[in-house]
């Protein structure tokens, strides 16, 4: 269970961050994220229960500034991402910790040139099965909707005017459910991060059958 002092940790390091600053206090962060991945090691183990993954990455705190503007050089959350078992098995999973900003999220983030050609094949011959899985009562419950960055018209070869044209113009396809941060250090939230990774089965089992098979419904592997 995540402790309150989480949040005062990455305020602190929100107000001063610069390397000095950090270096005065690394005590308090190495035990910020030591508790933070026993956390995500918790949860992890509560994954590899109901879903096959091929790696829990825990993401280091220090920015990759190379080409941003924003030169801080130390990012103000913990987070950890869920990779399950490729290829038969698409989707990832993505678990954040900021102050007043956490949230779980999972999806397909950057796909490839040749996944989403795929998908938004798929959509455009027949939206129907994605468009009554974002509308079942679980997924509304916990995400809503899709997100992610979109085109403003219609991707090259497909019709301004086709029906699913809300769908196919997306370039990511993201669920997100955020927390405040009551309920992340509350004893519910491992219980509660769990069932939203479980509610996004039915995205990924649909995700994983399109991207695993032709037009045609044969197997690609």
């Amino acid at each position: 269970m995540l402790q309150p002092s989480i949040f005062n940790y990455l305020r602190q390091l929100k107000e001063n961050n610069n390397r000095e600053w950090f270096a005065s206090n690394k005590k308090a962060f190495q035990v910020e994220e030591q508790l933070a991945k026993a956390f995500f090691m918790a949860v992890n183990t509560d994954l590899e229960k109901i879903d096959n993954l091929d790696k829990m990455q825990v993401f280091r705190i220090y920015r990759d500034v190379r080409f941003s503007k924003d030169k801080s050089p130390y990012k103000n959350h913990f987070s950890v991402g869920f990779n399950r078992s490729k290829p038969l098995l698409r989707g990832g999973m993505y678990l954040h910790i900021e102050d007043n900003a956490s949230f779980v999220g999972g999806g397909f983030w950057e796909p490839n040139a040749v996944d989403l050609f795929r998908i938004r094949k798929e959509i455009e011959v027949d939206a129907s099965e994605l468009r009554a899985i974002i509308a079942e009562e679980t997924f509304q419950k916990y995400f809503r909707t899709l997100h992610g960055d979109e085109l403003k018209t219609a991707p090259k070869g497909f019709d301004k005017a086709h029906p699913a044209i809300d769908l196919l113009r997306k370039k990511q396809f993201l669920l997100t459910r955020s927390f405040t941060n009551e309920e992340v250090v509350s004893a519910e939230f491992q219980r509660e991060v769990l069932a939203s990774f479980k509610a996004m089965r039915p995205f990924f089992d649909y995700m994983s059958d399109v991207l695993n098979t032709d037009l045609n419904g044969e197997s690609l592997i």
